[in-house]
Formats: structure tokens, C-alpha cells, sequence
């Protein structure tokens, strides 16, 4: 998912002890954008800086120690809601309108009854295919951000626990999740493993959970529901090699021939290859930046044009909204605290390697609707 940094309060070890607040006009005080206080204190030779949702403390010793005050509260109460919504769209069977149920309940008194006569007939008949599919991706969203947030550790690089994004009102109930990371304090080599290390502890769990929804798949029953899900290429290769019955290349799985962990595994790789396209800083994005260096901007600036056309050229704008909040947040990756420290030849291949992600895992329609 992707690493972002943010704004906040800088705080000196002996004001944590004294309880003393920084004054505005100190090096400490005021909030700042993360290269703006790193500088500042880079040139000060002093070390922590800030994110909006952290308060870093240093801590005397060697620069790059400090003791980091994290926000728990919200990033449970977000797991446990990106639980319950995809749960929900399990049990619902990943149906677009699962939501109509709730709408009628709270709409209309006089179908009250018979709608949550509806829902508790699907909990009863759906619960076990709910549970598989939630704790399936879950399983992938959490390897993933767990990869990010394990590097940001080793590397003592202060960063927020993962934030899971719940949203009920799609077809796979999520929409990823987040770290927020102080990335002005990693050089180019730290900044490459922590973008590196989520999308390939993400796989590590969604490829074999990917292989075995696809062998359990069966598309010579009779298809229904007018809502699809079309394969990435690594999927296609996949119903190849376990010889799906009634499979061909550009095949859709309609809603009825489902199961959870096609379902888990086809959204690891959506979230992934998503993820790995690069631009600003998505894992992708921080990739190619340390690749590349400023040569990344026009990838990323070719991949926005590329992707606006793509959509317009084939009337598709379910990635839209995505498209929007990357232009708001800047295609650009911002510098690393140094860009001329070595990745040496092995994370250069490998990051090389890992661009064809999206080629592979990425389904480039998504969904087909027919109603």
C-alpha cells in the first residue's frame, strides 16, 4: 500500500521529561512539512522529525534511534471495521447491491421485517464463505503492510501502524491500507526495501491463495448475476495450469461461480499490482525513484496520461476516483534524505523484476457488469 508522510510537532528528549511545550519560533516548534523540518534539523545535526499522525521522541545515542509514540486506537478500530465489511461482502457473495437489504430496513418500516428476515438467511447460509473470504485478504493486507512496517523497524525509520481501509459499499468490501512513514529520514537504499517489502510479503500469501481459488473454480455451470470478474494474466495462467473446466483466455467469472479464496486472491493481486504502478508514492512509485531518480517523474506522468486514455478509449472509469486523489497528492516522488547511495546490482534486478507486477496482477477492465 502506499507510504506517505505528513505534518506534526518535533519534540526535544528534555522537553518529554520537563513537560515543557517547544516555542513556535524554535527549530522545534510549529508544524512542518517533513523536508522542511529535516533539513532544519540535518543542519542542525539533530535527527527526529515529524508525521501527523506520530509524535517521535529521540532518545540519546546514535542518530536514527528514537523512541516512537504510535496511534493504536483508530488503526484497531479500522482493522475490526475492514473485518466486519469484508465479512459482510463475503456473506452477501460479493453482489453489488448487497447494500439494498439495509437501505430497505432503514427506509421503509412497513419491509422491515422481511429484510432482515433476508439478512439473517443469508448470515445462516453464507457465514462460512463470509469467514473464509475475511480472513483470506485480510491475511493478504496485513503480510502486506506487516512487510512495510518490519523494514521501517530495521531501519529505524518512525512509522504509523498500518491503517485498513473498509469499504462496504463495493463488491470486496476494502480499499487496501496505508502506513504513514517519515520517508525524508531514509536514504535511497532504505526507501527502496520498505517500498520492495510489502508487495512481495503481500504475494508471498495471495499467490497460493490465488492458485487454489482458481483450481476450485468451475465455469460450465450456467452463469447469473450480470456482475464479473475479469483475470489479470497471472490468474489466466493459473486456470490454465489446473485446467479450470470450460475456461478459455478472456473468460469472466460471473457471481455464481465464485468461491472465497478466488475472490481473496483475485483482490491480493488487484490491491498489488495496483499498488506497484510508478507513480508518486505508491510502492511502485518508490521503486522506480530509486531506480531512476528524477527520470521516475516522466514514468510517472506517462502513466497517469497512459492510464486517463485507457479509460476514455474504452468508456471504463471504475479507477477514476484513484486517479484523482493521485493527481492531488503529486505523481512526483519526493527526494530521499541521500539519492546517491548504492542499491548495488541485486535490488537493481530485482526491482526491475518487480515492474512487471502490475503487468501480471493487474486485470486492466477489472469487472464486467451486464446490468
Amino acid at each position: 500500500m502506499p507510504i506517505v508522510g505528513g505534518q506534526g510537532l518535533v519534540y526535544p528528549e528534555s522537553m518529554k521529561e520537563t513537560g515543557e511545550n517547544p516555542s513556535e519560533g524554535s527549530a522545534w516548534g510549529g508544524s512542518k512539512d517533513e523536508q522542511t523540518v529535516t533539513e532544519i534539523l540535518q543542519s542542525r545535526d539533530v535527527a527526529p522529525a515529524s508525521n501527523g499522525d506520530l509524535t517521535y521522541l529521540p532518545i540519546p545515542g546514535p542518530v536514527g534511534k528514537y523512541s516512537v509514540k504510535r496511534k493504536t486506537v483508530l488503526p484497531i478500530c479500522l482493522f475490526f471495521a475492514t473485518c466486519l465489511s469484508t465479512f459482510w461482502v463475503g456473506v452477501s457473495l460479493w453482489n453489488p447491491n448487497f447494500f439494498e437489504p439495509f437501505y430497505r430496513v432503514i427506509s421503509n418500516s412497513g419491509t422491515q421485517e422481511g429484510s432482515l428476515l433476508e439478512i439473517r438467511q443469508m448470515l445462516l447460509a453464507n457465514w462460512d464463505t463470509g469467514l473464509i473470504y475475511m480472513l483470506c485478504v485480510m491475511l493478504i493486507l496485513l503480510m502486506h503492510e506487516m512487510g512495510h512496517f518490519i523494514a521501517t523497524l530495521i531501519y529505524r525509520v518512525p512509522a504509523s501502524y498500518p491503517f485498513f481501509l473498509p469499504f462496504p459499499a463495493n463488491p470486496i468490501g476494502t480499499l487496501g491500507a496505508v502506513i504513514g512513514m517519515q520517508g525524508a529520514l531514509a536514504d535511497r537504499k532504505q526507501i527502496f526495501d520498505i517500498g520492495i517489502a510489502g508487495p512481495l510479503a503481500g504475494l508471498v500469501v495471495a499467490v497460493p491463495i490465488a492458485y487454489f481459488g482458481v483450481s476450485q473454480l468451475d465455469l460450465t455451470t450456467q452463469p447469473y448475476g450480470g456482475f464479473g470478474f475479469r483475470l489479470p494474466l497471472l490468474l489466466d495462467w493459473f486456470a490454465k495450469a489446473t485446467e479450470v473446466p470450460g475456461y478459455e483466455t478472456g473468460d469472466v467469472v460471473w457471481m455464481s461461480q465464485l468461491n472465497p479464496l478466488f475472490v481473496a486472491g483475485w483482490v491480493g493481486m488487484l490491491i498489488t499490482g495496483l499498488n506497484m504502478m510508478p507513480i508518486g508514492q505508491l510502492d511502485g512509485g518508490h521503486i522506480t525513484y530509486t531506480l531512476f531518480g528524477k527520470k521516475a517523474h516522466l514514468i510517472a506522468q506517462a502513466t497517469i496520461v497512459f492510464a486517463i486514455s485507457y479509460m476514455v478509449y474504452h468508456n471504463n472509469f471504475m479507477l477514476i476516483l484513484m486517479v484523482v486523489l493521485l493527481l492531488l497528492m503529486g505523481p512526483n516522488h519526493p527526494p530521499t534524505r541521500d539519492d546517491k547511495v548504492a542499491i548495488g546490482p541485486f535490488r537493481y534486478g530485482l526491482g526491475l523484476a518487480s515492474l512487471t507486477i502490475p503487468f501480471l496482477c493487474f486485470p486492466p477492465q477489472i469487472f464486467k457488469i451486464t446490468f
